[in-house]
């Protein structure tokens, strides 16, 4: 019931909006994210229009990334819904994790960030209703943890989408501010083909192989069909960072499908890395962004797709 409640919700506003419906089997979420645990993965995500966005997160499950169910939160489909936790609009951008026997939810409100927790991936995540303190406007974390130490990338809205990264405190309530440092900001070439006044690098992932880290990140307005996926190198998870001379490894031109970025990775059992992100809704449409998976190679310190793994998520 919850699921038709929602799809023809989804129905509707696709037959006004753009006078077509929608794929009912298609997940549409932005900026998606996946967590994994005893066989069962998770998909979290922006709803796919930001005209719908003032809900909350809704979580799909699935056991092999091919065939999802949902939703299944314990709120009407939600893992985390509005009024139980901090936000009432813009609700973007969510990252799961477990940490010390807890489930924790990093996500964005109202051009914020907070941190919810919950007993289960399912939810009801929730927390006190106040946002992590900062003098600036603040989007997509990414909390990624390092030799006892919790570090919280994220994008701070200061000439331009720039992403910074700080280490914070032990109870993940707030940064050590003296730590603050900026890792990307958007320049030219493929991370600003449309030379804007205000640049955007955004969405931040952060991985550890072979003593090296990844910096996994979007550029341009996530309307402009070039929007796309690049990332930069580090041997210290705070920098300095190296962007990749290959970059974008995802866009257009390796999917083939208009403002392909903003997402997650997510690894399986057997040690296949996969990207999760969102596309535009078809050439013509941003809205509803599709929700879509493809595989990523490592090759020494390189970072590849297999455009041949490029796949929708549906139910």
């Amino acid at each position: 019931m919850k699921f038709l409640k929602i799809n023809l919700i989804l129905f509707f506003f696709g037959l006004t909006t753009f006078g077509q419906e929608l794929q009912k089997e298609q997940i549409y979420l932005a900026d998606p994210t996946i967590f994994e645990e005893n066989g069962t993965y998770y998909l979290y995500g922006t709803k796919g229009d930001p005209r719908i966005e003032g809900e909350g997160f809704l979580v799909y499950t699935s056991k092999d990334l091919k065939k999802w169910e949902g939703p299944a939160g314990v709120n009407d489909g939600f893992a985390l819904k509005k009024g139980a936790a901090f936000g009432t609009k813009g609700f973007w951008a969510p990252q799961i994790f477990k940490h010390e026997n807890k489930y924790y939810m990093a996500y964005t409100a109202n051009e914020n960030i907070a941190i919810a927790t919950s007993d289960s991936p399912l939810g009801p995540f929730t927390n006190d209703e106040e946002a992590l303190k900062a003098p600036v406007r603040q989007i997509d974390p990414f909390i990624f943890f390092d030799n006892g130490k919790a570090y919280l990338y994220h994008v701070r809205l200061q000439d331009g989408n720039r992403i910074f990264v700080a280490e914070m405190t032990p109870d993940l309530k707030s940064i050590k501010p003296e730590t603050l440092k900026e890792c990307i900001n958007a320049e030219t070439g493929w991370e600003d083909t449309q030379n804007v006044e205000w640049p955007v690098a955004e969405g931040p992932t952060v991985i550890k192989k072979d003593n090296l880290y990844y910096l996994i990140y979007s550029a341009n307005d996530f309307r402009n069909p070039d929007y796309a996926v690049g990332y930069a190198t580090s041997v210290r998870p705070m920098g300095p960072w190296k962007k990749a001379e290959s970059s974008p490894i995802i866009s257009r031109k390796t999917t083939q499908k208009n403002g392909s970025g903003h997402g997650d990775l997510i690894q399986k059992e057997n040690g296949n890395l996969y990207y999760v992100f969102h596309t535009h809704y078809s050439k013509d449409i941003v809205h509803p962004r599709k929700t879509a998976l493809v595989r990523l190679n490592f090759e020494s310190s390189d970072v590849k797709i297999d455009s041949d793994s490029f796949k929708w998520l549906k139910l």
